[in-house]
């Protein structure tokens, strides 16, 4: 009986322990197309998304424009967010490449609703940013943790999924993609 309960007890740790993991940003490193921040970040571009709850109902949608530029290995993304309900939100995006290691290209990004700075990494077709973003909540402003994961699927589609957490619990999603023009 009590091997019985051993095996359980090793079982439920064993499971726990491998719930933990999930996809690094180099598991993405052999990935193609490579998403290169400063050639897809780069002019006029397109969005589109979706927030979600904790329950995963969609509470929001909305289109959004971008527009970035590069000058002496800076980028700046100028986003211009507009919501089905009429609000509109503005976020500059100051991305500093920083290091490459192994495979995986670091990039220093800051914004003006960002509390301090995001990590960004980026490796094959994917980037994934880790940030805090000060969000409005009824008359005041909270700090929600975001787990952000894009995804290149050709070189004009982006395709973004973003974990919001508070305390660890998750609190919402968003669901984004980013579209690049036809060049002439």
């Amino acid at each position: 009986m009590l091997r019985l309960h051993y095996c359980a007890l090793l079982l439920f740790a064993s499971l726990l322990i491998a719930s933990c993991g999930g996809a690094t940003v180099e598991d993405y490193a052999k990935r193609e197309p490579a998403f290169i921040p400063e050639q897809f970040f780069k002019g006029d571009l397109e969005a589109y998304g979706v927030v979600k709850d904790r329950s995963g109902t969609v509470t929001r949608r909305f289109s959004a424009t971008l527009k970035g530029s590069w000058k002496d290995g800076k980028g700046l993304l100028a986003e211009r967010f507009e919501f089905d309900d009429g609000e509109i939100q503005y976020r500059n995006w100051h991305l500093i490449p920083q290091q490459q290691s192994g495979g995986v290209r670091r990039y220093g990004a800051s914004a003006e609703d960002v509390v301090g700075e995001a990590t960004v990494r980026v490796s094959g077709n994917a980037g994934f940013f880790r940030y805090t973003l000060k969000v409005p909540y009824g008359d005041r402003q909270i700090n929600v943790d975001v787990d952000d994961r894009m995804y290149l699927v050709n070189e004009r589609i982006l395709i973004a999924e973003s974990d919001l957490t508070k305390w660890g619990f998750d609190v919402g999603e968003i669901i984004l993609t980013i579209i690049k023009p036809h060049t002439p």
